[in-house]
């Protein structure tokens, strides 16, 4: 863009009375420096309202549409005065895999005076943790951000330490076991969900008891939680509760979510059990998702015949062996 054409978009920012023209979200991605400089010079005059609301937008545009990056806008306004701009920015960069955003990450957590800002920067930490356990980024990187959240285990807000304890799931220390038993042992759905979370995240069928009692939950955000933790680990043991969910459970999202499960956990009956879903369904949204289900059903299948199909080198030449002292 051009700087005037960007002009327009402050001007649109500073309007006060009439709400900002969703026209001009993407105008914010990938967005060049002098357009950034041009809004961050106008920032301070632009109403709180607006702040948020903007910030709200993009994140909803972000999760919309694949293309878009606000990364350049996010990293601005990490330390914008304002509470709230600051967890909309760092919930821009939830995908961003720079490590270089570690250190403010770490200030946050350690001194901000919002909960919410340490909140969401505690969940973002979960990416790097996962980049760790992957080794896609540094030793040193990967254990500053478990660090981190180990500490965060200290914050006297406990949205704080059930986001760090989620965003702690994909690590494999050995002080995280315990952490994840002692938050589910609590009782609470809200400490529930989140030691689901993290079990979901752990790829250790350890937990796989606790998920599939969590299943039949009353508590709706722990039911949803275990249903796609069933899914991420592919319990065998959660297939039969989650094909009865699917004559039982209302909730909408929850549905959805047991259908995505049965096509990661895949196994007898579940193809079965997704085509005459589709066959029932009328509507074109639902239409496309059971069928992308059913995609995944394929990939998870082919999975498993691939496993059983897999050669162990070591095994067979033991089995060898053994025949060939029979034979002696």
């Amino acid at each position: 863009m051009t700087k005037t054409t960007f002009q327009s978009v402050i001007d649109a920012l500073l309007e006060t009375g009439k709400p900002f023209p969703k026209k001009y979200l993407p105008y914010f991605s990938d967005i060049d420096p002098a357009s950034l400089k041009l809004l961050l010079d106008a920032w301070p005059r632009v109403s709180l309202t607006v702040k948020r609301t903007l910030l709200d937008e993009l994140d909803a545009l972000l999760h919309d549409d694949t293309i878009v990056s606000f990364d350049d806008l996010a990293r601005a306004l990490l330390t914008d005065p304002d509470g709230p701009v600051r967890a909309g920015a760092i919930r821009l960069l939830a995908e961003c895999e720079d490590v270089k955003l570690l250190p403010f990450y770490e200030k946050i957590l350690a001194s901000d005076p919002d909960p919410e800002t340490r909140a969401e920067a505690a969940n973002v930490l979960n990416l790097f943790v996962d980049l760790g356990e992957l080794e896609e980024i540094s030793e040193d990187a990967y254990r500053r951000a478990e660090d981190a959240l180990l500490a965060a285990f200290r914050d006297d807000d406990a949205d704080v330490r059930r986001r760090a304890l989620e965003s702690l799931g994909y690590s494999s220390r050995p002080e995280v076991p315990p952490l994840i038993e002692a938050a589910f042992a609590r009782e609470d759905p809200d400490w529930a969900a989140s030691a689901i979370i993290a079990m979901g995240r752990s790829s250790d069928e350890r937990w796989s008891e606790q998920i599939v009692r969590s299943l039949l939950s009353v508590d709706r955000a722990e039911r949803l939680e275990a249903v796609k933790a069933a899914g991420s680990l592919a319990l065998p043991a959660a297939r039969l509760p989650l094909l009865q969910m699917l004559d039982e459970e209302d909730d909408t999202a929850i549905f959805s979510a047991v259908v995505w499960s049965l096509s990661q956990v895949g196994g007898e009956d579940v193809r079965t059990y997704l085509e005459n879903l589709l066959d029932q369904t009328e509507d074109e949204e639902e239409i496309a998702f059971i069928e992308e289900a059913l995609d995944n059903l394929s990939f998870t299948e082919d999975l498993e015949r691939f496993d059983l199909l897999a050669v162990d080198p070591d095994e067979d030449l033991e089995e060898m062996d053994e025949l060939d002292e029979e034979e002696e």
